[in-house]
C-alpha cells in the first residue's frame, strides 16, 4: 500500500473513498465536514439523516466510522469518522488512531482501492498537527501490516503546508 501526503482540497480528490472528519450528529458542520457536505450536495445530508434514523440513532461514536455514497463528489463514497475532541477532554491517542483504522476497515469492506484522509482532529477538535500525523501514519501502517485488503493508496490531503510538512515528517520516520 502506498501512503502519501499532499496539500490540497479533499473535495476534489478522485479516489474511491473520501474520509470526512465529521461530528457525531453526521449532519454537517464546519471545516472539512462543512466543505464535504457543501461539495457533495443535498443527497449527503439526506443519507446522513437516514443513518441517524437507522444505524446510528444516537449519533456516531468517537473513533467509529460509517459510509454513505459521495453524491456530487468525484469519489464513490464518503466514510464519516468522529475524532476525539481534545477541548472536551478526549485526549486518548488510541481513540484518534481508531478513526483511521475504522475508516480503512469500512473502506476495505466497500472494496475501495484508494482512500483520502484529512488530518482528523487537527482542526476545531484541537489536536496538534504533528501528533495527528504521528498517530495517523502509525495507525495506517499498523492496519496495513495486519490486513490483507483491497486498499492500495492512502493519501493524506492536507489544507496547509504546515500540516502537510508534519505528515511528511511522520511518513519519513
Amino acid at each position: 500500500m502506498r501512503v502519501e501526503a499532499v496539500q490540497g482540497d479533499i473535495t476534489r480528490e478522485h479516489v474511491d473513498v473520501v474520509v470526512n472528519a465529521a461530528n457525531s450528529s453526521l449532519l454537517g458542520g464546519g471545516g472539512v465536514d462543512g466543505a464535504i457536505h457543501a461539495a457533495a450536495g443535498p443527497g449527503l445530508l439526506a443519507a446522513c439523516r437516514e443513518l441517524r434514523r437507522g444505524a446510528v440513532p444516537d449519533g456516531l461514536p468517537v473513533g467509529d466510522a460509517v459510509a454513505t455514497p459521495a453524491f456530487d463528489l468525484p469519489a464513490r463514497w464518503v466514510v464519516h469518522t468522529v475524532g476525539p475532541d481534545r477541548h472536551a477532554g478526549e485526549t486518548d491517542p488510541h481513540l484518534l488512531a481508531s478513526c483511521f483504522v475504522r475508516s480503512l476497515d469500512v473502506a476495505a469492506g466497500l472494496g475501495a482501492t484508494s482512500v483520502a484522509f484529512p488530518a482528523v482532529g487537527a482542526g476545531v477538535y484541537g489536536w496538534d498537527a504533528a501528533e495527528v500525523a504521528r498517530v495517523a501514519v502509525g495507525a495506517v501502517r499498523g492496519w496495513q501490516a495486519g490486513v490483507a485488503g483491497t486498499v492500495a493508496v492512502v493519501r493524506f490531503v492536507l489544507v496547509s503546508a504546515r500540516v502537510r510538512e508534519a505528515f511528511e515528517r511522520a511518513l519519513a520516520s
